[in-house]
């Protein structure tokens, strides 16, 4: 039971790893054990996040690049291989929404920009399958590796306002499923793709939305904590131990699957 759960010297490139819901996967990690490269855009963040790694008694890599950049996504996939030689875990956590890719209460989805559509629809399921053409073709090699998406509630039910983000998600729902088929039947069982779908947890980019700044919610806020079972939004550390399980031998026969951290949100009706 001791080594089940184990992480320890794995390599893992987290995209997104800088953020608040990644942050706390990675740091996790890293305190297991496994060496974590944290992939994204904003340099001063990136590094921020692997120096606390670092500072915790971690190892970590700063890994510059864009989810839509193939060519700074490959040079990110030589200096992982270069460095640790090899990768075994994939966490493809950058996305989120846009400015203006939210439809304003004033105004209804034919009124939306498609441009800004298109946008939050390339960042969160072109932003995932690149990456993992990209990281993932070592896992082929190799044979063997765990690819974890991370999907949403939003591609599960109905989630107003969101339409881009929505469908992106339940995009990356099916790719993970699609995609789980040909690595199995085409490299083998040791290789698996699963994907995790939080229900509504605070960020950076929805805190103005769910929250009023004062400990209470807004309209929006207090629909969500009405719809969830728990009567709370997750704690970004409630991601851990799902994402462990998927990184782990524990789960080496779990491919194919979405697994929700909700609090209940997609079981209940709401009735």
């Amino acid at each position: 039971m001791d080594t089940l759960f184990d992480v320890k010297n794995k390599v893992a490139v987290i995209t997104g790893g800088s953020g608040i819901l990644c942050g706390a996967i990675a740091k996790a990690m890293a305190q297991r054990g496994c060496k974590v490269g944290i992939l994204g855009r904003t340099a001063a963040k990136v590094d921020e996040m692997v120096a606390d790694i670092q500072s915790a008694g971690g190892e970590a890599m700063p890994l510059i690049a864009d989810v839509l950049d193939a060519a700074a996504l490959q040079a990110a996939c030589d200096a992982v291989l270069k460095k640790w030689g090899k990768i075994d875990i994939l966490i493809n956590g950058a996305g989120g929404n846009i400015p203006g890719a939210a439809i304003p209460p004033t105004e209804n989805f034919f009124m939306h920009d498609f441009s800004n559509f298109q946008k939050v629809n390339a960042l969160n399921f072109d932003g995932t399958v690149l990456p993992t053409m990209i990281f993932g073709k070592p896992m082929t090699e190799a044979k063997s590796g765990s690819i974890i998406n991370i999907s949403s509630m939003t591609a599960q039910q109905a989630v107003t306002r969101v339409p881009g983000y929505s469908t992106a998600k339940a995009a990356v729902d099916c790719f993970t499923k699609w995609l789980a088929v040909e690595v199995a039947l085409k490299f083998g069982d040791g290789i698996r793709v699963n994907a995790i779908a939080p229900g509504f947890f605070v960020t950076e980019q929805n805190r103005m939305l769910l929250t009023d700044g004062k400990g209470g919610y807004t309209d929006r806020g207090a629909t969500v904590i009405r719809k969830t079972p728990a009567r709370r939004f997750g704690e970004p550390e409630e991601l851990i131990g799902t994402a462990i399980w998927l990184s782990s031998e524990a789960s080496k026969f779990v491919t194919g699957t979405v697994i929700p951290v909700d609090g209940g949100f997609s079981a209940w009706s709401g009735v």
